[in-house]
């Protein structure tokens, strides 16, 4: 009898929290259209030096996907680039904004020299750039994890610390399996979730400031497009950038070596506002091995699609 009126509490509790998260989500007043774009009419100026950047988030950013971009950036003259992180299995940004002991797999996920509490992080004012991820699914996250109120916390404890932090959303993609088709999702995400229901809410919350994205969803589409019609050399379709399991099936959302380089090359784009073009393809995972490379012949034209998708977006402040 004990155990059951615990887990009735704790259903209850479950169903309390999402009703708050959609009661909340039917409250909150976007920014207006035309005063949100009108803050990406101007990019940022590029930064001066080198970057120190926070990621938080879960399994989409991963402890590969960091590390390459760390080598990106210092292959590229920035050697003093350097990143921490905090991450969590699936985990939301309002359980990253409630502790440690909300995020679930914080142990294991965070067992790696790189990981910094993120209260901890955002209060030390040591980050010139904050990287934001929200849990996947999207339309969850907003309807019951009270996403733009935990993006706005996250962005107001970033610029609390270092008042000249840049901070990003990044925007992650869907199940290759989605009901209502893959690239679809993308597309239509990109405006309806990421745009008018985080960014435009969270951003008309008081101290927040402009919140710019890391556009990895589109990037992924376009590299999509292009490798099924025939334009990369060496790879002929979606599955080829995500992992498999050991008995060869395909996982309908994370990335392999391949995936995670082309989103590391996204980040460099966004971050540092450059090309990614010349940068290189034989880089390290976390554990030190070798990650499996892109084709030779695919590396030029991959970097250009990063760099022409990355800097034809007003809300990445990337000047083309």
């Amino acid at each position: 009898m004990q155990r059951r009126r615990v887990i009735w509490t704790g259903l209850a509790a479950v169903a309390a929290a999402g009703t708050y998260g959609i009661w909340r989500s039917m409250q909150a007043r976007p920014m207006d259209l035309v005063a949100f774009e009108a803050l990406y009419t101007q990019p940022l100026a590029a930064p001066v030096g080198d970057l120190s950047v926070y990621h938080l988030g879960h399994s989409l950013v991963g402890r590969d996907m960091p590390v390459m971009l760390d080598q990106l950036a210092q292959a590229g003259g920035h050697v003093g680039h350097v990143h921490a992180s905090q991450l969590g299995w699936g985990a939301s940004l309002d359980q990253h904004r409630q502790g440690a002991e909300a995020v679930p797999g914080f142990a294991p996920e965070n067992a790696h020299p790189n990981h910094v509490l993120a209260d901890q992080a955002m209060a030390s004012g040591d980050h010139d750039a904050v990287v934001l991820t929200e849990m996947v699914e999207i339309k969850d996250a907003i309807r019951y994890h009270d996403s733009a109120a935990a993006l706005a916390h996250w962005a107001r404890a970033a610029r609390a610390g270092n008042p000249e932090t840049r901070v990003y959303l990044y925007e992650t993609w869907h199940r290759l399996d989605d009901a209502e088709g893959w690239l679809t999702r993308i597309d239509a995400d990109l405006t309806r979730a990421w745009q008018d229901q985080l960014m435009r809410v969270a951003m008309a919350e008081d101290g927040v400031g402009t919140i710019y994205l890391i556009p990895g969803g589109q990037v992924l589409a376009a590299a999509v497009r292009a490798i099924e019609a025939g334009k990369i050399p060496g790879l002929t379709s979606r599955e080829a950038l995500f992992s498999r399991d050991a008995a060869g099936g395909v996982d309908t959302i994370h990335l392999n070596d391949l995936g995670a380089y082309i989103i590391a090359l996204t980040h460099f784009a966004t971050l540092y506002q450059r090309s990614p073009k010349g940068l290189p393809h034989q880089l390290r995972r976390a554990d030190g091995e070798p990650a499996t490379a892109l084709p030779d012949l695919a590396v030029e034209p991959l970097q250009t699609l990063v760099w022409n998708t990355v800097s034809g977006y007003a809300l990445a402040g990337v000047a083309q």
